[in-house]
């Protein structure tokens, strides 16, 4: 049995077959309130010959009786070991607090996607005060000091990270008006957050990597064709 997977460590994408995948169950009940229950744990190791890292991913799921065995039922629980988030790897010249923000807005999804929006929040802010070199006022300031600078939809979804975001950066003045966001909201957020620092960091880089390229063999051409003029001799 394979399978389409993509390394959460040098984004390779492959077929996974039975060469680069393990698995392994363990079955349990003890007497526990839920009845029968199996643990599963999985580990894959990225076939790029260049990575070579592994993944560990474990969940719980129930066991339902069959004649005249079991078969799985619902999932209960389930946990990212290794890498312990789905942040990807991002280049050193990315500032390290914008970094540092991804990474745990990435690592506390699961766990509280209010808290990872306003991670996310915190981030764009980062970047939009690093990148774009604005004065640091309040988040809406300064995002409406870049609207002429980026494309309209996505000024427009750079806003919404903000408004979701202040719902944890800011206690509402109702306390009794609880607004939620749920695991795949602040998922998009972050997906915005990894989409920016594609366009606006990476490109950058990549734009200055190519024209210094081009720099450099122009001043490579010049070294060989100073090299080639013969000195003319006078008789």
């Amino acid at each position: 049995m394979s399978k389409s997977w993509q390394c959460p460590f040098c984004s390779h994408h492959a077929i996974i077959g039975t060469g680069n995948i393990s698995s392994g169950n363990l079955s349990f009940d003890d007497g526990n309130k839920y009845g029968k229950l199996c643990l599963r744990l999985e580990t894959i190791t990225c076939p790029n010959p260049n990575c070579r890292e592994f993944t560990i991913e474990s969940e719980l799921r129930e066991l339902k009786k069959t004649h005249p065995s079991y078969v799985f039922g619902n999932t209960l629980s389930s946990w990212k070991l290794r890498p312990q988030s789905s942040a990807k790897p991002l280049p050193s010249y990315i500032p390290t607090a914008i970094k540092e923000d991804y990474e745990e807005a990435c690592l506390i999804l699961n766990l509280s996607p209010k808290a990872s929006a306003t991670l996310a929040r915190r981030c764009l802010q980062g970047m939009v005060r690093d990148f774009w070199e604005v004065k640091p006022q309040n988040l809406a300031k300064e995002i409406e000091s870049i609207k002429d600078e980026v494309e309209p939809d996505t000024w427009e979804a750079i806003d919404v990270v903000r408004k979701i975001g202040n719902i944890g950066a800011h206690m509402e003045r109702d306390i009794d008006q609880i607004i939620e966001v749920d695991e795949n909201e602040a998922g998009l957020l972050i997906g915005l957050i990894e989409m920016l620092i594609e366009e606006w960091y990476i490109s950058r880089y990549n734009r200055q990597q190519r024209l210094e390229n081009m720099k450099q063999l122009g001043q490579d051409k010049d070294i060989q064709r100073r090299m080639k003029v013969k000195p003319v001799t006078l008789e």
